[in-house]
């Protein structure tokens, strides 16, 4: 299938095209499908009463899952609300007699950070406790501390092995949950580390370190001897998150935003010849600079799959599953996991999962990618039985059978080498070799998670480690030699079909065989980068199931299944997917208008005349802005340092701005070092980057002269506060006063305002305008915190303000106060019409004040008086709601103000 293959499995799929996809009523789906039963109940070798179990799990509901993420002490502290809070009441609940069982941990997770339940939805919507546990998960996961994952999902980057330090690459990523998984991982520990460096270099200066909190404590005992130190306690590894679906790999970034990483790169490329991504080395002898090709330390392939493993919570697939759906993947999951084991380093891992239970996906992919990675001796598959002690699994299978598209089974390659020899080709071209099972292999070190096993959906893993370097052999699988000659085959096909009353102008797979496209034989011998620019216009498209799709991605779950003709979900014919595309059209021929590669044919240019290749059109390739690194010394980042009093330890010259100039005009980010080499090494040479870096300081419009105009982000706060010096900190300890902050927005401190702010009145009154760090302090009252937390807080000419959004705001309230307090708003005091005004109402009034809405600003001093500006000379307040001056404020707001999160998020 080659270049075929990928690019079938990136055409049209509704889960990787970001359309919502039309989703059955789970009850009006009848829980049936005779192939579909067929086939496990002779592949999965069950004894009865264990097989009926299986079918029961599988037509069940499956529980709601749920993970705690960020940092492990942020993961800890959100997990122990829930056990201390929201278990004990919902414990206390009986229904017809019986107690209610209560959200349970997955036990074989660390430290009991995934958690599920499984009481009915009747149940839940009876009771209020289970309301109130409903808020929490929903405000938690609105910011992003829960993610909402599957229980499997969770399983194949805990088997994965990261280190510090490490590059992973994940190459099938969207939507997102083992992607965070991954980061957060290579995150481990680093808070704890930052912190013990900078209380060391304190101690050295003679001055106070403020404590570190109960957990942090216990992080950087176990940090001291296994950490990554080499960047001041700041990770060095990097994860490179990739889809082949542009606006899926935007739902990407959308979920991996909430964790903030400088250590993240989002890609968007095709998997199966994902592009080779340059690093510098030393500059050689002669002055030039040098580089070398970087290998991973881990990859996951998380492939795309028919997802027969998901039928509890895809019901669909009972009514869509055909056999033809994993025959038609086979090809393109090997290729993924072929450039996958490419692309690792001697020593490093690849992990290769699937939510399917078909061994034609499964097994033989394994089999089939190590055998063309030169064998065993090569590749090794991990043995995993000892990991995740609790999960309850079962090895590999050794034999299997493989049902072709007519739903015949067939147990072994033999026996259809001679069907073929006496009946020809017809129904059996999607088979090969490869599918079948092979002898002396390691199956049982894979890993099968079933249903039954642990109420779970299915599921397959295999780790695979590469022993010694490989040369991947090409797949011949579509340049078989055919034991009966090509012209004699279609003519007996061509027999056949008449012979049954089949129209043989359906297309005829004997001539498909015969008239195979001539690239396929060349693809192997094309680089990677190369092939990666050199795409086939594409027919039609196969099924295929991305399982990573939960919560948000439910949208998608129907699963990146293609739908083809008829709206059927299986393969396209040999004839229609394997047909090449010639330009210019040989005469006579002609393209329908309503095929989409029929619109979006463009006549190459004098470089591509002559090619067997297909220039891809240009209307789908989305533009980016060039990611553009400042110079350390940069005036405006120089009046940063000065403003903040940035230590110099806290690395300058990993700034960067996303826009052709190069000039920080909005907003600037921040990356890791690896980050910053790859972007700046591969710029113009073909990598497809959509995402790197979390935002530091985003430009805020201020009236007074002197002020820095460059605020901190919440993004990016916890990486740079360390460094920020005491003029620029206020320290809080009371837990009344946060509470005060979190539910008043703007409250003053001007004339004696600032006395109703406890123990920070005198220094917010004191400290000069701007944006500085609000540092929430550990202390042992009762009215103290246990752990330290870290926000920013703007100071304006009148008041300050928490900036943080709504939504965390209502978050943290609930998290630590356990409160529901509605937010007020004492900006919009400034803007109260007088009695003697005349009040617009309705539409018009609720327009202004959104428009007005302090939320998005940081300085609501300087909007009243930007407003106050446009008011004709003796106008009361009043006039803000008179007719016409509508949209003052919406001239005001920000970009990032209309995605609805305020200033400084």
């Amino acid at each position: 299938m080659g270049k075929r293959g990928a690019k079938r499995y990136r055409a049209n799929q509704s889960g990787r095209g970001g359309q919502r996809s039309q989703r059955s009523d789970p009850q009006e789906i009848v829980k049936q499908n005779q192939s579909y039963e067929t086939y496990y109940n002779q592949v999965l070798h069950f004894e009865d009463a264990e097989k009926e179990e299986f079918w029961k799990a599988l037509r069940r509901e499956l529980p709601s899952s749920f993970r705690f993420t960020g940092s492990k002490g942020q993961a800890i502290s959100v997990q122990k609300i829930l056990k201390e809070r929201y278990v004990p009441d919902i414990t206390s609940i009986e229904y017809e007699g019986l107690p209610v069982e209560p959200p349970t941990p997955i036990l074989w997770f660390p430290d009991q950070l995934a958690w599920q339940m499984s009481t009915p939805k009747n149940v839940v919507r009876r009771f209020a406790p289970f309301k109130s546990f409903q808020s929490f998960l929903v405000s938690e996961t609105s910011i992003g501390n829960i993610n909402r994952q599957e229980v499997v999902s969770m399983i194949p980057p805990l088997l994965i092995d990261i280190k510090p330090g490490m590059t992973v690459l994940d190459l099938c990523a969207a939507p997102g949950s083992k992607s965070a998984q991954l980061i957060e991982m290579l995150h481990g520990g680093e808070e704890a580390r930052i912190r013990k460096v900078l209380g060391d270099r304190k101690r050295q200066e003679g001055r106070e370190m403020s404590p570190h909190g109960e957990l942090l404590e216990d992080e950087i005992l176990g940090e001291e001897q296994h950490g990554d130190w080499s960047d001041d306690g700041r990770s060095t590894g990097l994860l490179i998150a990739n889809d082949v679906d542009y606006k899926r790999a935007h739902m990407l970034i959308h979920q991996m935003k909430r964790l903030n990483s400088p250590n993240l790169i989002v890609t968007n490329h095709d998997a199966t010849m994902y592009p080779s991504i340059k690093i510098p080395v030393d500059a050689a002898s002669d002055g030039k600079p040098r580089h070398r090709y970087l290998k991973f330390d881990r990859i996951l392939a998380d492939v795309p799959c028919s997802g027969d493993g998901t039928c509890r919570k895809n019901p669909s697939v009972w009514k869509n599953w055909t056999p033809g759906n994993a025959l038609g993947l086979f090809s393109i999951q090997v290729r993924i996991l072929v450039r996958a084991l490419q692309m690792t380093k001697t020593g490093g891992r690849v992990v290769y999962s699937t939510c399917s239970m078909n061994p034609v996906e499964n097994e033989a992919v394994v089999a089939s990618a190590i055998e063309r990675c030169e064998g065993v001796s090569k590749i090794e598959v991990v043995d995993c039985s000892d990991r995740l002690p609790g999960l309850k699994r079962e090895p590999g299978l050794h034999e299997w059978k493989v049902m072709d598209k007519s739903t015949k089974i067939w147990s072994s390659w033999s026996e259809v080498e001679r069907e073929k020899e006496l009946h020809g080709e017809e129904g059996l071209g999607k088979l090969v070799e490869g599918m079948f099972p092979r002898n002396d292999f390691p199956f049982d070190r894979c890993m099968r998670v079933y249903p039954h096993l642990q109420d779970t959906g299915g599921f397959f893993i295999a780790v695979l480690e590469k022993k010694a370097g490989t040369r991947a052999k090409p797949d011949n699988e579509n340049r078989k030699v055919h034991t009966t000659p090509s012209v004699i085959a279609i003519v007996n096909e061509i027999e056949a079909k008449s012979a049954n009353g089949i129209d043989s102008n359906l297309g005829i797979e004997a001539l498909d065989n015969f008239m195979a496209p001539r690239e396929g034989a060349n693809a192997q011998d094309v680089s990677p980068a190369a092939r990666q620019n050199r795409e086939v216009v594409q027919d039609q498209a196969v099924d295929i199931s991305k399982h990573e799709l939960y919560d948000e991605a439910d949208d998608f779950a129907s699963s990146k299944r293609l739908r083809t003709r008829d709206g059927l979900v299986e393969p396209a014919p040999r004839g229609a997917e394997d047909r090449q595309v010639h330009w210019p059209p040989p005469p006579g021929a002609q393209l329908e208008v309503s095929r989409p590669e029929a619109m979006k044919l463009t006549e190459p240019t004098s470089s591509q005349q002559g090619s067997p290749y297909k220039a891809k059109a240009n209307e789908k390739q989305q533009f980016e802005e060039p990611f553009k690194y400042l110079d350390p010394d940069h005036r405006e980042l120089q009046i940063i340092y000065d403003f903040y009093q940035l230590s110099a330890n806290f690395p300058r010259n990993r700034y960067m701005v996303r826009n052709a100039t190069g000039n920080p005009t909005k907003t600037i980010y921040y990356t890791s070092a690896l980050a910053r080499n790859i972007l700046t090494t591969n710029e113009g040479s073909g990598l497809k980057t959509v995402h790197c870096g979390v935002k530091m300081f985003v430009k805020q419009d201020v009236q007074k002269e002197g002020v820095c105009k460059w605020r901190m982000q919440t993004e990016g706060l916890p990486l740079v506060e360390a460094s920020v010096g005491e003029e620029r900190v206020v320290r809080l300890t009371k837990r009344e006063t946060l509470r005060k902050l979190l539910v008043e927005m703007f409250p003053k401190v001007d004339g004696s305002g600032w006395k109703d702010l406890a123990e920070i009145g005198a220094r917010v009154r004191d400290i000069t305008m701007g944006c500085c760090v609000l540092r929430v302090e550990k202390g042992e009252g009762q009215d103290e915190f246990c752990e330290r937390m870290v926000l920013p807080l703007w100071r304006s000419l009148h008041s300050i303000n928490l900036m943080l959004p709504k939504e965390e705001r209502k978050a943290m309230l609930l998290r630590l106060y356990n409160d529901n307090t509605p937010l007020q708003d004492h900006s919009k005091d400034r803007f109260i019409p007088t009695a003697q005004s005349k009040v617009i109402i309705g539409e018009d009034a609720g327009k202004l004040d959104n428009d007005l809405d302090a939320d998005n600003y940081a300085d609501t001093d300087s909007v009243a008086s930007e407003v106050a500006n446009t008011i004709p000379t003796g106008l009361g307040q009043g006039a803000l709601r008179q007719e016409g001056t509508e949209n003052v404020g919406a001239e005001l707001k920000e970009p990032e103000a209309n995605m609805g999160m305020s200033i400084g998020t």
